[in-house]
C-alpha cells in the first residue's frame, strides 16, 4: 500500500487513481490527518504501507522523520518547482529520493524498488528455488518460463517472497494488497486469492511452496 500526503485532494485523489489502475492499493492524506494517522496506527497496519509519497503540504520537512520513528518503507518527495536549493533540503530532512510532480506512477514504482535494493542490498529480483520474482509488474518465471498471474495473485506472490521464510498473517496479505482503508472487501478473499495461486504454482513446480498454517498463516519456502 502507499501512502500519499498532500494538501490538495485532487493530488492524493489523482494518484491513487492511478496506482489503483496498477492494481496497486493506496490512500492519501491530508498534512493534518496524516500526522495524526502515522504517530497512532497499529504497527501491523504500518507494516503494510510499501511507500510514502510527500506532495506539496505544509511542514514537510518534518515528515521524514516522523516516519522513520515508526517505519522503514521509502519516503519520496514530489517537487513540482525543482530548484536545486530546494531539492538538497528536502534530502537533508531525510527523504530517499525527489521527483518532479507530476510522475508517472510506474516510475514511482521503480524508484521504491531501487530504494529497497540499496536498503536490503538485494536485486531487482528475487530467486526462490525454481521461481524468479520481479518487483516492477513483471509476471514471474518458473524454470525461465513466464507464468502469467492476474494482478492480485501477483502482488500477494511479490508480498510473500519479499517476507519468505517468515509467516505472515492472512490481515496482513489484505492490508498490503487492499489497504487498510478498504471496506468494500472482505478479508477472507485472501483465502481465494492465495487458494488460486497455490493451485497454479503447483501445477508448474510440481509442489507446493505456500506452507499454510491454520491461525498462524502463510510461509513461502524454497525446497
Amino acid at each position: 500500500m502507499f501512502i500519499i500526503v498532500d494538501d490538495r485532494d485532487i493530488v492524493t485523489n489523482g494518484y491513487a487513481s492511478r496506482f489503483g489502475r496498477e492494481g496497486i492499493s493506496s490512500t492519501g492524506f491530508c498534512p493534518g490527518e496524516f500526522r495524526d494517522w502515522v504517530e497512532t496506527v497499529a504497527a501491523d497496519d504500518l507494516s503494510a504501507v510499501e511507500a510514502f509519497i510527500l506532495g506539496d503540504c505544509q511542514d514537510r520537512s518534518a515528515y521524514p522523520k516522523l516516519i522513520r520513528e515508526r517505519s522503514r518503507a521509502p519516503v519520496i518527495a514530489l517537487n513540482e518547482n525543482p530548484s536545486l536549493e530546494r531539492t538538497l533540503e528536502l534530502f537533508a530532512a531525510g527523504v530517499d529520493d525527489v521527483v518532479r510532480n507530476p510522475v508517472h506512477v510506474r516510475e514511482l514504482l521503480a524508484r521504491v524498488g531501487a530504494i529497497r535494493r540499496r536498503y536490503e542490498a538485494a536485486d531487482a529480483q528475487a530467486i526462490v528455488g525454481e521461481m524468479r520474482v520481479f518487483f516492477d509488474g513483471r509476471d514471474p518465471e518458473i524454470r525461465g518460463e513466464i507464468l502469467p498471474l492476474p494482478r492480485r495473485e501477483r502482488r500477494i506472490l511479490e508480498y510473500l517472497v519479499t517476507n519468505r521464510n517468515r509467516r505472515v498473517s492472512k490481515s496482513q496479505i489484505f492490508n498490503a494488497i487492499y489497504g487498510i482503508f478498504d471496506e468494500d472487501v472482505e478479508e477472507s478473499v485472501v483465502e481465494s486469492h492465495v487458494s488460486k495461486l497455490r493451485k497454479k504454482l503447483r501445477q508448474r513446480l510440481g509442489y507446493d511452496p505456500i506452507d499454510s498454517r491454520r491461525y498462524l498463516g502463510y510461509c513461502l519456502t524454497a525446497p
